[in-house]
Formats: structure tokens, sequence, C-alpha cells
């Protein structure tokens, strides 16, 4: 079986966030049951130096206007096509906004020119000798894909259209359907019009063979007006053809037993040789040394992330005798609360702002915990990379994060089946608790240590998930 897996970014190439871990991990996790799947990707600068290796294997004479090549690579087994065309994809900037932060004016037709070639090369014309049976695309940046191919040659062809946050819909003034070359009708209810705009997402669920989400929690959550974001109402009108499969990691790239990341490696067996780790962070980040637990936050800090909770209580944590460091940027507001916080408690809260890969696997391998007191979460990875290096997942009970956490109540500390501590409402007064909770079970080091081993050994790869999408393709095809 050949898939056309669609998406805006892929690791280790072009990340910004989850997206690209998935769409990185997925085919290598598909491969053992025989699927092969290609990965188209923009052009982007990043992608094109770091493909030292690139054929060209096909070409759009005209684009939206624009000549394009479609380029074939390889790296560390990833599948790849690249779409190289420049005019819209070589940017200073990163793949969404430019240096200053700001959305680029033209992202419309940048990811319209995106989903038409994937569209094309679903339809065998472009690579010659490929045509994929499935096409599989990830969020709103190639959601217009099977909106093109059921107005174009590939219209039989199936396709899986994934949400990884409803929250990014890709939405428009209606002045831009007239440059997306698409028939009249497009602009319709039935397919992209959303209010008078055009809407991307809105688009692919219309018109996408099966919806898939990335946890089965956040699958209920978006039928609800609090979690759908308007399109709730579209989702229950095709609530037989979506289904909810949870995320998995690289079980590889993150591996504290051969991480070369991390100051000292590791296993559930051997969790004192966390230490060295501990040491580094301390060091990195300027801490105190001290015995109290060392909490860590890794994500975009947003309103959706739940920073603001984490500011209101970050004066709790160091009065309890614990640490705090955060790596992320994001809301301005937001991160000067937390900036400001690391300058009032000197060696108990440090802060780097930006994203830094290493520094993530280091800051799981050295922390005791990893807060996400997310309002909302489709699925969420880094309770996931957490539970595997022992850094206890402190979570809100919503989507992926309810889905991928055993509470540590009295229960599940009895049945010795816990693996992190969920909380709710979201809310500051939630998550004091939650971190109370946390103190407590940190002071007694059996019940801690209990916690850790029992996280490292969770099953959070792909391989029950790529089974559940195997199967699901299967059934596209009639194979099922």
């Amino acid at each position: 079986m050949n898939i056309l897996s669609v998406a805006s970014e892929v690791y280790p190439l072009v990340k910004t966030g989850g997206l690209a871990d998935v769409v990185g991990a997925l085919p290598a996790a598909l491969s053992p049951h025989g699927i092969r799947t290609r990965t188209l990707v923009p052009g982007y600068p990043a992608v094109l130096q770091k493909l030292k290796k690139k054929k060209k294997v096909g070409s759009f004479a005209n684009l939206f206007g624009i000549p394009a090549s479609v380029l074939a690579a390889d790296l560390d087994g990833l599948d790849l096509l690249v779409l190289d065309l420049p005019a819209l994809y070589d940017r200073d900037g990163g793949p969404y906004v430019d240096a200053t932060g700001r959305d680029y004016v033209d992202n419309f037709r940048r990811f319209a020119a995106l989903s038409l070639a994937a569209a094309e090369i679903a339809a065998g014309d472009v690579v010659a000798g490929w045509k994929p049976d499935i096409v599989h695309v990830h969020d709103w940046q190639t959601a217009l894909t099977p909106v093109y191919m059921r107005f174009g040659r590939a219209a039989s062809t199936p396709t899986v259209m994934t949400i990884h946050n409803i929250a990014f819909q890709g939405q428009f003034g209606p002045a831009v359907f007239a440059e997306l070359a698409l028939p009249p009708e497009a602009f319709s209810m039935q397919f992209v019009e959303y209010y008078g705009d055009v809407c991307f997402l809105k688009g692919g669920l219309q018109t996408a063979n099966a919806i898939t989400t990335v946890s089965p929690s956040y699958a209920q959550e978006i039928l609800t007006p609090e979690f759908g974001m308007g399109l709730e109402g579209l989702l229950k009108s095709r609530l037989s053809d979506l289904v909810g499969i949870v995320n998995g990691i690289d079980a590889d790239v993150w591996n504290p037993a051969s991480d070369p990341l991390i100051a000292q490696h590791f296993s559930p067996t051997t969790l004192k040789q966390r230490g060295p780790n501990r040491r580094a962070l301390e060091e990195r980040f300027g801490l105190e040394q001290g015995n109290g637990p060392i909490f860590c936050v890794i994500s975009r800090l947003t309103w959706q992330k739940g920073m603001d909770l984490l500011a209101e209580v970050t004066d709790e944590i160091v009065a309890m005798g614990g640490k705090l460091i955060v790596l992320g940027s994001g809301d301005t507001a937001l991160e000067g609360a937390l900036l400001a916080a690391a300058s009032r408690h000197r060696g108990h809260v440090g802060m780097v702002t930006g994203y830094n890969e290493p520094l993530s696997h280091l800051m799981q391998a050295g922390s005791d915990a990893i807060l996400i007191p997310s309002r909302f979460e489709p699925c969420g990875l880094t309770q996931l990379y957490g539970l595997r290096y022992g850094c206890v997942p402190v979570v809100a009970r919503t989507g992926g994060l309810a889905d991928t956490i055993i509470d540590a109540n009295e229960a599940g500390l009895s049945a010795k089946v816990a693996t992190g501590f969920q909380f709710t409402p979201v809310t500051a007064d939630g998550l004091r608790l939650a971190i109370r909770r946390v103190f407590r079970a940190y002071n007694e080091p059996k019940v801690w240590a209990r916690l850790q081993t029992q996280g490292m050994k969770s099953d959070v790869s792909w391989a029950r998930s790529a089974e559940r999408y195997v199967s699901l393709y299967s059934g596209l095809l009639g194979k099922g």
C-alpha cells in the first residue's frame, strides 16, 4: 500500500510542534505492515539545506502562476517529496510567520499551492511511475488537498484528514477564493465557504473520506461547542467517519538508555543514574542545588496551554521547596510574567525562551515532574516523553492527556498502575492541589520511584496506533 502524506512540517527537517514529530515518526511505524509512505513538504530553506542528495522527479509549469519542481530525497528512512517553489517558501522567518512573528500575508497561497501539488501528484500526473493508494493530509495547511482532488483527476483516491488542533482552521477573507483555482461551486457550504469566508480546514473535513484526530477523548470533545471551535456541527454530521487514534512517539529518538543529548543514560532499573542530568539542569538554569522536586515546562506560552495558571502558582512551588524551569515562547505577557518569576526567585526558577530540542531532552531526563496544565490538548507529546524519561507528568484532565496518564489516586497507587497526576477543574486552584499531591508523593521515595518506573514501562510507541491506521487505510480500500 502506498500512502502520500502531506504536511507543512516534518521532524527532523522543520518543527514548530507535535505535528512534525507525528509526521516524521508514523511512516516508520507503518512500514512493518507493508505500507510505504512518501511525505510531501514545502521546500523551506531549512529543508533544502539539510537534504544533501535531492533528485528532481516532477515539475509544474504553472502552479498559481509560478513554475515549481518536485524533488525526491531520503533522510534517515523518511521517503520525502519536496515542493521546490522559492517564491512562496524561501523566507527568512519560520514556516508560518515572518521574523517579527506575524503571519505571512500570502499563507493562503503558500498552502493552497502545497495542497494543489499534492492533488496533482495523487492523480499520478507528476511523479513518473508512482501514484498513491491513499492520501493522508494533516491540519489546515494541507486541508484543501481533498477539495482539489474532488474536482480533479484523483477524485476516486481515498483521503484521510487528521486534525492535530482544531483551533487552527486556516480562515481567510472571501477575496482569496478567486486565487485558489477552484470552480465556483466550491465556494459553498458543502465545501470551503464558512460564514462568508474561506476556511481550509472546513473544506478538508467536508471532503475527506475519513477524519481522524489524535486521541479518543479529543474526538469526543470536538463534538461540543466548548471544544469544536465552531465546527462541531459539521463533525457531528460526519460522526461515522470520525475516529480518535492516540499519537505515539519515536522510541528510538526518545530513549534515555541511548539518548546522545543527555548527560547520563539510565533505565527503569537504574533511576539513580538520572542524577547527573539533574545537576546539568541546575547548572544550565542557574538553580541552587537542593533536594526538592524540579518541575519543568516545555511548551508554547499561551492561554490554551494554561501558562497563565502556571504563572499564578510559581510562588507556591518555590515556597513549598520546589524549583521550576521553563522552556518556551509565545504570548508576550505570559513570557513577561514567567521571566519576572525567574527574576523574583533567582536560583529557584529558571527560564529559556524559544525552543531548543537538545535542551528539551535534558529537561525530561533531569526534572522530576513535567507540568502540562492545558485547557485543551488534542493529544500532547511532552507527557509521553516525560513517561519515557521518568519525569512524572502532571496534566489537566482533557483530550489526550486524560487518555495517556493514569492518575495517582488511591486506587491507581494501590494497584501499582499510576503513571502521573491528573487534575480538574483546569484552574489555578486545581493546579495548586495537583502540585501539593506531587509534593506528598515525592516525599515518599518508594511511591515516587514506582510512579517513575511504571511510567517508563508504559508503551508510548506507535505500535498500537499504527495498527489502527492500517485498519483504517484497509477499510478505505475495501480490504478491511
